[in-house]
């Protein structure tokens, strides 16, 4: 709401109040002769208020010259309108007509209640208009806030998930090169895996929320993959105790816990090895657990890059505050994590 909408907003509430007092006076006309000149004067002390005072000095933090500048102000329009008052000039009625002798009629004025009367509605016409412009500016500030974090965020979401395509890539298309002068039948099934992951990665994972099913697809796509790279048979296990598919989640927000096991695993290269996937969902929740061995051999953990553990707990935290619960345990060269998120869409 820019100024000059704030200031008929205020006007209009001010006529509001006017036309409450005047149905009070049972719409006399002369209320509207004694007052004219304070409404006036509320006039323009709100418009000093809104185009001046209140952005140069109030919401800058310039208290002492706000206030100083307010009293100024309103002593100056109070004398004005003070002195535009007829009724103050206007002699005290008396009974009968009568007067009291020896004073002249040009000396008797209505007492100075009328006057403090007129002042009050000016001072407290202004402190409201003071208060409504301070509510306005905290809304607004309030809303920039939550706008600016809002993007903030966003922005983040969009440098983490941008984050997981290269490294994705990078071992989807080592897999089929590694394929390509072996099998031609897996190359091909490796390819159809690959497009389907890529359509999932490219333009599923723009929305919002995806369904539980396209991730779980997205994962066996994955596990395919892997598997036709040799003709070794892996030790991976999966178990989808799914109700319900259709259930949303985050896009790519379970990928990277299979990524990290296959990565940290060294499943390929070592015996003995294991991987084990379980999906499970209530009604309330989906729980979704990844185990691994860990070798004896240490691995370097930055070869293949990734988003890692630590990009993933940052999209929970955004994504599901306070409705997550993430375990990340190591227990006799098994390294196990658990994710159980609450109060799904």
């Amino acid at each position: 709401m820019n100024k000059f909408k704030r200031f008929s907003a205020q006007i209009g509430l001010l006529l509001t109040i006017w036309l409450i007092l005047w149905s009070g006076q049972f719409w006399a006309t002369r209320f509207l002769l004694e007052n004219t000149s304070a409404f006036i004067a509320q006039i323009i002390v709100i418009l000093f208020l809104i185009f001046f005072a209140a952005p140069k000095y109030l919401f800058t933090k310039k208290y002492m010259i706000f206030i100083g500048l307010s009293v100024i102000i309103l002593i100056l329009m109070t004398l004005a309108a003070s002195y535009f008052m007829p009724q103050i000039m206007e002699p005290l009625p008396h009974p009968r007509g009568m007067r009291p002798e020896g004073i002249n009629p040009r000396d008797m004025h209505k007492p100075p209640s009328e006057f403090l009367t007129q002042s009050l509605l000016i001072v407290l016409s202004y402190i409201l208009a003071t208060v409504i412009e301070v509510v306005y500016y905290n809304q607004k500030n309030e809303e920039a806030l939550i706008k600016s974090k809002a993007q903030t965020l966003n922005t983040e979401l969009k440098l983490l998930k941008s984050q997981i395509n290269p490294h994705f890539l990078f071992n989807a298309l080592n897999n089929i090169y590694a394929l390509s002068g072996i099998d031609t039948e897996k190359t091909q099934k490796s390819i159809s895996y690959l497009s389907d992951m890529l359509r999932y990665v490219l333009y599923e994972c723009e929305q919002p929320l995806v369904s539980l099913q396209k991730e779980m697809d997205y994962i066996d796509n994955y596990i395919k993959l892997f598997r036709l790279k040799s003709s070794k048979t892996y030790p991976i296990s999966t178990q989808f105790n799914v109700t319900n598919p259709n259930i949303m989640l985050s896009p790519m927000l379970l990928i990277p816990f299979v990524e990290n096991a296959f990565k940290h695993s060294n499943i390929e290269k070592i015996k003995d090895t294991f991987i084990t996937i379980y999906i499970e969902t209530t009604p309330q929740s989906i729980l979704f657990k990844v185990e691994n061995s860990i070798p004896e051999a240490p691995i370097n953990k930055d070869a293949m890059g990734g988003i890692g553990l630590e990009n993933v707990k940052k999209r929970l935290a955004i994504l599901y505050p306070n409705t997550h619960d993430l375990k990340i345990t190591t227990v006799n060269n098994t390294f196990s994590v658990s994710l159980k998120l609450e109060q799904y869409v």
